[in-house]
């Protein structure tokens, strides 16, 4: 199968495109022939060696991907040949740059027929991790009032439409360039981040939800009701402290299984999330992307056509 991987951690330029063995589904799993896998902000740091140092190479990276089963497991018997699906990869695992990819056949999921594998696989890990915030985590309410920080980002677009399908009021920042898109995702008020300072334009909000990290992530204390709640998803893996005891923070546990996937597809399907903007690439301009990626200045979600 064609790949994009690297031997060596390092730049974008490490990511070579080329021929790796075909993966064989195991008991339990399936192969999936992915169509299109998406880019996510957690790549380009692996790739980097940001994080736990790689051992084996070569290292293929992608957590999550849209394409149809080619090859089914012993054990089995939900999944078939032919079914298109979509899924993320299970903790620990990546692969997904990749023409195919064997993964527990119980966190793959069936795609919605109406949309294409390049939309599905941009929902996938956003989807999750939003969904697990939003409604797990801060188990937001009908009535109540969230800040999400970084609205154009793919995960923060999700949650923004999902707290608006739940009944909340949303409040949103982002950059200039971006306040109309975000505006157009459904929040009730959106700051340009540059010219205003979120913590005098924003006060006694029931939850916060930051995907920015760093001091919008602290300063997100300060505009929380007394008993209210913040959950972040870029400060960490244990999240933060908060600095008042009437305000709960909280890392969202992004686990692996069907019923949340079954659940976005079921969001989409019935048009209460709508995918992210999209920009595609090959798969084999990986580097490419990694630079857009690594930029950050960019909107909605990068995805490699595979197919």
């Amino acid at each position: 199968m064609k790949a994009a991987y690297f031997e060596k951690n390092g730049g974008p330029e490490v990511l070579t495109y080329g021929d790796l063995p075909d993966p064989v589904a195991g008991p339990g799993q399936v192969v999936v022939d992915i169509h299109a896998a998406s880019v996510n902000g957690a790549d380009w740091k692996v790739r980097a060696g940001s994080y736990e140092p790689i051992t084996k190479f070569p290292y293929v990276l992608g957590r999550d991907f849209s394409g149809v089963v080619s090859a089914v497991g012993e054990g089995v018997s939900d999944l078939k040949i032919g079914d298109a699906v979509f899924g993320v990869c299970d903790i620990g695992q990546e692969g997904t740059y990749a023409e195919k990819i064997a993964m527990k056949a119980s966190i793959v999921a069936k795609k919605p027929p109406k949309l294409s594998h390049e939309e599905m696989a941009a929902l996938g890990l956003i989807g999750l991790t939003a969904t697990v915030a939003v409604e797990d985590t801060l188990k937001l309410k009908p009535g109540e009032t969230i800040l999400v920080q970084g609205g154009a980002g793919g995960v923060a677009s999700y949650a923004i439409q999902l707290a608006k399908h739940i009944g909340a009021k949303v409040i949103s920042t982002t950059s200039a360039g971006n306040m109309e898109y975000v505006r157009g995702l459904g929040a009730d008020q959106v700051i340009d981040y540059k010219a205003e300072d979120f913590t005098k334009a924003v006060s006694n909000v029931d939850a916060v939800f930051d995907t920015v990290g760093c001091d919008v992530a602290k300063n997100s204390f300060s505009v929380v009701k007394p008993g209210g709640r913040a959950a972040f998803i870029a400060s960490g893996g244990k999240g933060l402290e908060s600095p008042r005891a009437d305000v709960t923070s909280l890392r969202p546990a992004v686990g692996r299984d069907r019923d949340h996937l079954d659940r976005i597809a079921d969001l989409v399907a019935k048009g209460a999330v709508r995918p992210p903007e999209i920009k595609i690439y090959p798969l084999s301009e990986a580097a490419a992307a990694h630079r857009v990626s690594e930029g950050r200045h960019f909107r909605g979600k990068l995805v490699f056509k595979v197919r």
